[in-house]
């Protein structure tokens, strides 16, 4: 790049554009707020770098020449486009919004959580989009996030990526939960019953992405029945009345399909930790504000869940 690029700078193309409207050094100085010396050395390093006159003096006013001129109409679209770097964000009006929402998810994303999270947005940003995208073990969720084809991704797996941000959701603990006329259904299971028993399991979101309950259960070098493995989350308490099957979830997802379904709820014999579900973001959507009032929404919802099913 020539040395004369790397002289110019943004302040003197606000001289030079300043000087070719008002056609005065002295009006020049008081509209940018300067000394008139300050645009009299402006406007020499200015001849120096284009090596043109630029201006000259005709009864007291500058006449731009014709290097001036055409350097006029190339500088306001830089200064221009430099301006919108730099200009205010719009502020994101909710009612108005026609954004779209792009959340990623494994297939446990609990039915009370979504509804509301719909009823919401329905509510208050009328003509935005929500899409949901399913996760699987051949989707790279945080090349998604990093590219923007997802906004958020919710999770529950253990250990969450630290390259993300992070914010819980929902924190609920383990129950078990068996058809109405199980065996154990009144009286409860032991550590042995509950390894002994035919157990439901969704499939694993990737083997890096294990469950709490899978994870657990490995510490301790203890692995339980896996007899049905489900590809989809929320079909597995539709099998479990009539059948010697468990299913091992979160109590609010368990007690919103004991409402319609004949279905009882177990404390587990294990002490399983809570199980976390949150919201993972990349950097990139950090400080956008409708995001921001997206992830704030999502927060609102998960508390609003829990307090519901306490």
């Amino acid at each position: 790049m020539p040395k004369a690029a790397d002289s110019l700078d943004t302040h003197l193309l606000r001289v030079l554009c300043t000087l070719v409207v008002e056609r005065s050094v002295s009006r020049t100085a008081i509209k940018l707020n300067q000394s008139q010396p300050a645009i009299s050395n402006a406007l020499k390093r200015l001849r120096e770098i284009f090596k043109d006159p630029l201006f000259a003096l005709d009864k007291g006013r500058l006449i731009p020449t014709e290097r001036a001129l055409e350097l006029h109409g190339t500088a306001r679209t830089i200064l221009g486009d430099i301006d919108k770097l730099f200009a205010e964000r719009k502020s994101f009006d909710p009612a108005q919004s026609e954004v779209t929402f792009r959340i990623g998810t494994p297939d446990f994303l609990s039915v009370v959580f979504l509804s509301g999270v719909v009823e919401r947005m329905r509510r208050e940003t009328p003509h935005a989009r929500l899409i949901i995208h399913p996760l699987g073990p051949g989707f790279d969720y945080q090349r998604a996030l990093a590219d923007g084809e997802l906004d958020v991704v919710i999770g529950n797996w253990p250990t969450p990526p630290d390259s993300l941000h992070l914010t819980t959701l929902i924190e609920d603990e383990v129950v078990c939960v068996v058809g109405r006329n199980h065996p154990l259904a009144r009286k409860g299971m032991s550590a042995e019953q509950y390894l002994r028993a035919a157990h439901i399991v969704p499939t694993p979101y990737s083997v890096v992405h294990r469950g709490v309950v899978d994870t657990h259960l490995a510490s301790l070098n203890l692995s339980r029945n896996a007899t049905v493995v489900l590809p989809y989350f929320s079909m597995a308490l539709y099998l479990l009345p009539g059948t010697d099957l468990v299913f091992t979830t979160s109590r609010h997802f368990a007690r919103h399909f004991a409402r319609f379904l004949p279905l009882a709820i177990l404390p587990p014999p294990f002490d399983f930790p809570r199980m976390r579900f949150y919201q993972l973001w990349h950097e990139r959507t950090h400080l956008v504000e409708s995001h921001r009032w997206l992830r704030n929404l999502l927060c609102d919802v998960g508390r609003r869940v829990l307090s519901e099913e306490t």
